[in-house]
């Protein structure tokens, strides 16, 4: 089969299942991208330019969708390169969200489409509103419904969607969800496995030192920020240290914006954090690496003692899946997000998304309890294995495949997997979303804080 991928930020979503295309030996795989340094031994990769975006003459509104149609059309003239080159793909796969799909329906009118729709944006029932700190003001709520302009002409382009979750599913209003299929994405239980004798020695993670029998607790995120309650995970941390002396914490993630505003007092959310905190933190006993490669931020993992992870009702991070497939005594906050992962007391604990003193007394109750910690660790890994794994993931993805195409495209048993160069990625989490930009996850081996 000849596969066409498209997604500005290669491999982005689509990184497994390329890989599990390129291991059959008997597919074209193309994909068109921005330049980047990602490189898959198999696929032809094709970059296009950026155009020009985010213009200052553009109605702040109409901005995404003006962006998305300029994507479009760049995106289109490559398209048109290839096919005057006799290039004509079986079916079309990509992320619906910057709007680069939205001309490849003129250039291969009988392709099958599958394009990836993330979030549906809404004023009132999910992230936009959901932290009284920051509430939203009305004169917003036109620039937000807009933002859906581009999920609307995708949804009318015919072929079939799929998203991540029954939750980001739900985000979507009715008449769309009949044109959309789940496809829970997976996990490399290998590689995001436990390792029990990672305690047993001294781990350095930047400039902090964990001894065996330091408590470590972590927290990830793409960029340190509000919407992944950052700002929560701060100002628990006076009660947990003064609770226990051996507490050390490791707060991995950029300085950026991925999602929602920067501070309106300037600067970045560590330094806002970090100034309002004051001396109530002390800081030997806190590190805040950036964002680390993956190697680094797998170890933060299997040595974490109580891992956090808080986000506003919005899409799901990859760290949580990796943290669950580790074993990790996840403490999640108890948003719609969180609870399609965990369930209380059997593979992690919930508590209130936005109430540090809450957290706190998580943390500190599981730090206590060695049977509760043994229970949710091996919960975690079991419902990993029983919900995550990536076999699962990729046969639903070939069956997809397979009904907009009839034919399926899973590689023969004999097939021997093919290397990349594609970079692990860092974590702070390459999902592209920047002030709820369209995201996701981004290129899954991209070293940078996975969120």
């Amino acid at each position: 089969m000849r596969f066409l991928f498209v997604h500005q930020n290669y491999p982005g979503q689509f990184l497994h299942l390329v890989r599990h295309l390129v291991a059959a030996r008997r597919h074209e795989v193309v994909f068109v991208t921005e330049p980047n340094a990602n490189e898959i031994i198999g696929v032809r990769k094709v970059p296009y330019a950026r155009p020009k975006l985010d213009l200052a003459d553009t109605h702040i509104a109409a901005r995404e969708l003006d962006n998305g149609v300029r994507r479009a059309e760049t995106v289109a003239k490559t398209a048109y390169g290839l096919r005057h080159l006799g290039y004509t793909p079986d079916i079309i796969i990509g992320h619906h969200g910057w709007g680069e799909m939205l001309n490849l329906r003129d250039v291969w009118p009988d392709a099958a489409m599958l394009g990836y729709f993330e979030f549906y944006y809404q004023h009132d029932q999910a992230d936009v509103g959901f932290d009284p700190e920051f509430p939203a003001a009305s004169l917003d709520f036109p620039r937000i419904r807009a933002k859906n302009a581009i999920n609307h002409v995708a949804l009318n382009l015919g072929g079939a969607g799929q998203t991540p979750t029954d939750w980001q599913l739900s985000t979507y209003p009715d008449w769309a969800r009949r044109s959309l299929d789940v496809v829970w994405e997976g996990v490399d239980l290998a590689t995001c496995s436990p390792d029990p004798g990672i305690r047993k020695q001294t781990l350095k993670i930047g400039e902090m030192a964990i001894r065996p029998t330091d408590k470590l607790i972590t927290y990830v995120s793409r960029d340190l920020e509000p919407y992944r309650g950052f700002h929560v995970m701060m100002r628990a941390l006076p009660d947990l240290m003064r609770a226990r002396k051996d507490i050390k914490v490791v707060m991995i993630g950029g300085d950026g914006i991925s999602y929602g505003a920067a501070p309106r007092t300037g600067g970045n959310w560590r330094e806002v954090m970090l100034a309002e905190l004051g001396g109530d933190i002390d800081m030997s006993r806190v590190v805040f690496p950036g964002r680390v490669d993956y190697l680094t931020y797998l170890a933060a993992l299997r040595r974490s003692d109580a891992h956090v992870y808080l986000t506003y009702p919005f899409v799901a991070s990859w760290s949580l899946r990796e943290a669950l497939a580790i074993g990790c005594p996840v403490i999640g906050g108890d948003t719609a997000t969180v609870r399609e992962f965990i369930s209380h007391g059997e593979n992690g604990l919930l508590t209130p998304c936005l109430d540090p003193r809450a957290l706190a007394r998580a943390v500190l109750g599981l730090l206590e309890d060695k049977a509760l910690t043994r229970g949710l660790r091996a919960g975690a890994r079991a419902y990993a294995e029983r919900r995550l794994a990536m076999a699962d993931y990729l046969a639903s993805y070939c069956g997809l495949i397979e009904r907009l195409t009839g034919e399926n495209p899973a590689h023969a048993a004999h097939s021997t997997p093919v290397a990349d160069t594609a970079p692990a990625r860092r974590h702070g989490r390459v999902e592209r979303r920047g002030g709820s930009r369209p995201g996701g996850e981004a290129s899954r081996r991209l070293v940078a804080a996975a969120e």
